[in-house]
């Protein structure tokens, strides 16, 4: 029987395997990357790619399959490496292009530099310790294995010895390092938040939520809320713009500190609402704030402006953390506040006399899409449904989300899906508007979303599979460059869902007020808009802050 080469030569193939993964993980994806976040990339697929090649080796020899030696073995090993270094370099020497592609759509300033050297030695660096911690749990599942051997037969030994090891790694991660980490973030977000004996001093406006008379206790507000709450314009400032009589809308917010359960704090954000007037004016809008309660002026601001601050937004926290944590640690929370938010204040507006009550909507962005799509109840909207909603960057795992572009009409598009005549859903993008306000049935809902968003368009099935949006041609601000590659590109896209809020306004994950104003006409047809008045909002929008129209006066 042939045999392979001893363990220098075994490692070859594998090391070729993790090196053709580093080079696959340079091409372009959604975000655009920098050599650091390259190189932390290229070190963790490179040390996949290896772990990979050594699994199938283990297989190879469980099945006692041939193994080769001498100069077939050396052959066999020529004939790895000297195709894998031609695709590495080519890789690397497109390394500037292919980021430069991305760059130049995203219209950011183009780099000089690749720092190919300063990339590979730290990519190389992460390989090596990753490799170093793989030969650590291999000592400890060899150690535990080896003592098993004596009481009982070796097969059942292996097996025990893999379960007791990865049992040990599991309470370790989740009673030491994740427990910790958890507590970690926990505690940082809440001092950020500045709650309760670290609030600045409450507003003396009794008009205001967490005011002289307002239900809401401003200490457990969150830094969040009072800045949502408090850097809206003013009825001056919307009649600056417009030129005409204004209302300063109506904000109410309610702090996750502000009492124990996701029902009580939609019952206080249903009081103040009502102690505000908020179901006297024209528009109505319960919105759902992202993971850590950042509620986006750019959402908000647009439709106050054009309804002449004759709007009512009601918002309730429920995460102190950042949307993707909140995601996977604070799962139900979202949903829960989402559901008595929306059930509470749609209850109380259903039973209000039809030419008496607001026209009512509903907003969310990322995570808050995520969760006022799930407590958005179908079933009780068929009895008095909404006038709509308006749903921004929805993240992939939303079920409802996923229906509808399932349910789109078979030629358009998946980044731009098109659903029968557009009367009850359409979608919306940078590039593609929502059709305005003519053609609408009873009830409006867009999606608002990014062909370059990552949360958006991220898909577990891509470690295999090639998305649906990938055999589609790229959009506007995505490259043609882009290639699926089973296994790195779901890590390509990974990272770029970490990277989604640090690309340009209008791209990735950063959601622009100008996108807004397009969408919120469609939704709200507001009365003597016109098209005119669209641009300029949209200007206005883009000669201000970053994601949002206000402080522009």
């Amino acid at each position: 029987m042939m045999q392979l080469p001893g363990r220098t030569g075994l490692y070859v193939l594998p090391l070729c395997l993790g090196l053709v993964f580093l080079a696959a993980s340079l091409t372009p994806s959604l975000i655009p990357r920098d050599w650091l976040v390259q190189g932390i990339l290229g070190g963790i697929v490179m040390a996949l790619g290896y772990l990979i090649g050594r699994t199938c080796i283990s297989i190879w020899r469980l099945l006692e399959l041939p193994e080769f030696h001498g100069r077939i073995a050396f052959i066999t090993r020529v004939i790895a490496c000297v195709p894998t270094a031609i695709v590495l370099w080519l890789c690397l020497a497109n390394t500037r292009h292919w980021q430069n592609g991305i760059r130049e759509r995203m219209d950011l300033e183009l780099l000089e530099n690749a720092h190919t050297i300063r990339m590979m030695a730290l990519a190389l660096a992460i390989f090596t310790v990753l490799v170093l911690l793989g030969f650590g749990l291999q000592w400890l599942f060899d150690r535990v294995r080896f003592r098993l051997y004596h009481i009982m037969p070796a097969r059942t030994a292996n097996v025990a010895g893999f379960l007791v090891t990865a049992l040990a790694l599991t309470i370790l991660a989740r009673d030491g390092v994740m427990n910790r980490v958890i507590t970690g973030l926990d505690n940082s977000v809440t001092v950020a938040q500045k709650l309760f004996a670290d609030a600045p001093p409450p507003p003396a406006a009794r008009n205001l939520t967490g005011g002289e008379a307002s239900l809401v206790d401003w200490g457990a507000l969150g830094q969040p809320g009072r800045d949502y709450v408090l850097n809206g314009p003013t009825a001056k400032d919307i009649t600056s713009f417009t030129g005409r009589d204004a209302l300063t809308p109506i904000r109410v917010y309610v702090g996750r500190a502000q009492a124990d359960t996701a029902q009580e704090r939609a019952d206080v954000a249903l009081a103040e609402l009502i102690r505000q007037g908020g179901f006297d004016r024209e528009i109505l809008i319960v919105a759902m704030p992202t993971g850590t309660g950042w509620m986006d002026p750019g959402a908000v601001d647009t439709v106050e402006y054009m309804h002449g601050g004759n709007v009512a937004t009601v918002a309730v926290q429920y995460s102190y953390l950042q949307s993707p944590l909140a995601l996977i640690l604070e799962t139900r929370t979202g949903l829960d506040q989402a559901e008595a938010l929306i059930s509470t204040i749609h209850t109380y507006w259903r039973d209000l006399p039809d030419e008496d009550r607001p026209r009512l909507y509903v907003h969310g962005l990322s995570l808050g899409a995520w969760s006022s799509m799930h407590g958005t109840d179908m079933f009780a909207l068929l009895d008095d449904p909404i006038n709509g909603a308006l749903w921004a960057g929805p993240p992939f795992p939303s079920i409802r989300w996923q229906n509808v572009v399932a349910s789109r009409n078979r030629d358009s598009p998946y980044i731009a899906p098109l659903l029968g005549e557009g009367r009850l859903v359409r979608f919306a993008s940078h590039f593609q508007d929502a059709g305005g306000p003519e053609g609408w049935g009873n009830m409006r809902i867009i999606y608002l979303q990014y062909s370059s968003d990552p949360i958006v368009f991220f898909t577990s099935s891509s470690l295999f599979r090639k998305p649906e949006w990938m055999k589609e041609p790229p959009g506007p601000d995505v490259s043609p460059d882009m290639r699926f590659i089973p296994v790195v590109t779901q890590f390509q896209l990974a990272v770029d869902m970490a990277l989604a809020n640090t690309a340009p306004d209008g791209h990735g994950h950063s959601y622009f007020g100008a996108d807004y104003v397009g969408p919120w006409v469609a939704l709200t047809d507001p009365d003597d808009w016109t098209e005119t008045d669209t641009a300029r909002l949209i200007a206005y929008c883009r000669s201000g802050v970053k994601q949002g129209c206000d402080h522009l006066n």
